[in-house]
């Protein structure tokens, strides 16, 4: 399976506008767009989506089970809040690469824990936007391996 899901958490939606010193001036849609012409190249399929709701994203993790290779999260705030993201991530089973946009160690303490890295493969941090593209050509490693 060389279909990869990226999910983004809440407030993803407003990159671009919302404090873009912190997360950049790239909005989503050209970050899923630009991913989407690396994946081609990289023999992969981007699934991309965007939820705010928590109940969305651990259903979108749970259907992935069927159909994708693996998943790149960017949770959001979720990142450290949420054990129902943590358990259906456990059960997905494939590699998972965690993305941050900015660097969270960096930033408030209650950022600096994180309930998806216990089910990460890997996590990247602080890069950007280009924080994705790593992750992805990172997964066509990953999933080859398996």
């Amino acid at each position: 399976m060389r279909k990869v899901l990226v999910l983004n958490g809440p407030n993803l939606n407003l990159l671009g506008t919302r404090e873009p010193e912190l997360y950049g001036r790239e909005t989503l849609d050209q970050i899923g767009a630009s991913l989407t012409d690396e994946a081609r190249a990289l023999g992969l399929e981007v699934d991309f989506r965007q939820s705010n709701s928590e109940a969305t994203l651990v259903d979108w993790i749970q259907q992935a089970r069927t159909g994708h290779g693996g998943i790149i999260l960017n949770a959001g705030a979720y990142t450290h809040t949420s054990i129902a993201i943590l358990d259906a991530l456990r059960a997905f089973g494939r590699p998972i690469i965690e993305v941050h946009l900015s660097n969270v160690y960096r930033r408030e303490d209650f950022r600096h824990h994180s309930y998806v890295s216990l089910a990460a493969t890997g996590v990247i941090a602080g890069l950007g936007a280009q924080g994705y593209s790593l992750a992805l050509k990172a997964m066509a490693t990953l999933i080859d391996r398996t």
